[in-house]
């Protein structure tokens, strides 16, 4: 095929790689006279109209993001029934390739690496796109080493919803797959947060987390085995540093970072404690941010699992009857009338720090820890000396929304605060609860409050003191 010129512009010279859904080629643009990467989707795609309107949808959008480490999108278009998108030519290897030359990377250079992708992942979520295909492979180092993310969003409406069945559609990239991503179930931005992780574990060893002969058992091992410590293959990888690849790596994604800012934010401060050790044993860094534990996994035969389900089954049979005799003799259940619906915990989500009377953001490297289930740790509010501002805060998402209480912890007590409530996490916020001074742990009673999203709105420092501390944030529906 080399030679063959595409659209009257783009002449292809070399086939650089191909996988299931398409083949890339350098081309030369010969309107601008320079190099391009030019892929073309196989001609057994482009006869589905699906597949074509969801592939140009997808290159329009991922066209919208303009960031230092993803690769540029330029043009699409059709030729003779194939669809085709054009990107900027990256002169380079890939990460696989510099993995493969030079085996494990010293940790400075895998924690700067993953940190870069990490903020081109970042962004594209920001605006409204999920990779799900994040892998070495799909990493370019341009010619000073900075790492460019490629193949945004494509894998995303090509690959995974379309299942497993198809030949070639996530064959290859089993090594990278996260839990949910294997059981078809449902995935998002903690599913990248995972692949990420995966890519860090092997910046690092030089090895995956789960190897094994073929898809469907690398798969099944993603979905219930728990990954080595890095420490137990490398030993000179810092406590912290290992401790940030397992939280990405937890089987249940309300496990992982609560963003890939959050995780990002904790790169930036691995390599910051790195550097900060001047040459000292780098092992003696500890978590700031620790990762969850993980949830023990054990392997039982089936006859022990079905009589415990059948125990359980007569206990709620019991349970269910002695509700009924209480409810009263008309078998009501608890309506308006009958009783209340036990609350149920919903995991929040940390989205982004927020004063608008400022420059936009507040201490937003420390959200993660306002809602990581650790009272020693705490989101924190900038020094004021004097704090003239109608308030400063952070924003949390609740899926589904529509909270009825939210509780704050904190161990500097004193400061006032209210919640507010909206549909978008950038503003238009309407307050929900009472202003309230917060003295170690306050729960505030929230009204009208369907969300998703709310703001925890300090509008006053603790007497004498110049911050403030969220330690954690609770919420119940």
């Amino acid at each position: 095929m080399g030679g063959e010129v595409i659209a009257e512009r783009y002449e292809l010279e070399e086939l650089v790689g191909s996988g299931g859904m398409s083949s890339v080629y350098r081309a030369h643009d010969r309107l601008l006279d320079r190099l391009v990467a030019l892929k073309i989707l196989h001609d057994y795609y482009s006869g589905d109209d699906e597949y074509v309107e969801r592939f140009r949808r997808e290159a329009r959008a991922v066209a919208q993001l303009s960031h230092p480490n993803i690769v540029t999108v330029i043009d699409r278009g059709e030729e003779n029934g194939r669809q085709f998108i054009v990107f900027e030519y990256v002169d380079g290897e890939n990460l696989k390739e510099l993995l493969e030359a030079r085996g494990p990377l010293p940790v400075s250079d895998a924690l700067q690496l993953s940190l870069g992708v990490a903020r081109a992942l970042a962004f594209a979520h920001e605006h409204g796109l999920v990779h799900r295909d994040v892998k070495p492979q799909n990493v370019l180092l341009n010619g000073d080493g900075r790492p460019k993310v490629t193949d945004f969003g494509i894998a995303r409406s090509l690959d995974i919803e379309h299942g497993f069945t198809q030949t070639g559609t996530v064959l290859g990239t089993s090594n990278y797959i996260a839990p949910e991503q294997a059981s078809g179930n449902r995935v998002g931005v903690h599913t990248d947060i995972y692949s990420l992780g995966v890519v860090l574990f092997e910046l690092l060893t030089g090895e995956v987390p789960f190897s094994g002969d073929n898809f469907v058992a690398v798969a099944m091992r993603h979905i219930n085995e728990e990954p080595a410590d890095v420490r137990t293959i490398r030993g000179d990888v810092p406590p912290r540093v290992a401790a940030a690849v397992r939280r990405a790596l937890a089987k249940d994604p309300a496990d992982r970072f609560p963003s890939m800012d959050a995780f990002a934010a904790e790169i930036e401060a691995c390599l910051a404690q790195l550097a900060a050790s001047d040459g000292d044993d780098a092992t003696t860094l500890v978590p700031a941010v620790p990762a969850r534990p993980a949830r023990p996994r054990r392997r039982s035969s089936r006859w022990p699992l079905l009589l415990a389900l059948l125990a359980l089954l007569a206990i709620g049979v019991i349970v269910a009857a002695v509700v009924a005799l209480e409810s009263g003799s008309d078998g009501s259940s608890g309506g308006p009338t009958g009783g209340s619906a036990r609350a149920q915990t919903v995991h929040l989500s940390a989205v982004a720090s927020y004063d608008p009377q400022g420059d936009g953001e507040e201490h937003s490297e420390a959200l993660p820890n306002a809602v990581d289930g650790n009272a020693s740790t705490y989101w924190t509010t900038e020094h004021y000396r004097a704090f003239q501002k109608d308030g400063v805060g952070f924003v949390v998402e609740a899926p589904g929304g529509h909270l009825t209480s939210i509780r704050l912890t904190t161990d500097t007590p004193g400061f006032r605060a209210t919640i507010k409530a909206g549909a978008s996490s950038g503003g238009g916020f309407a307050t929900v609860s009472p202003d309230r001074t917060v003295d170690g742990t306050t729960t505030f009673d929230l009204r009208d409050a369907p969300g998703p999203y709310y703001l925890v709105w300090i509008t006053q420092l603790p007497p004498g003191s110049e911050t403030a501390h969220v330690n954690e944030v609770k919420a119940l529906r």
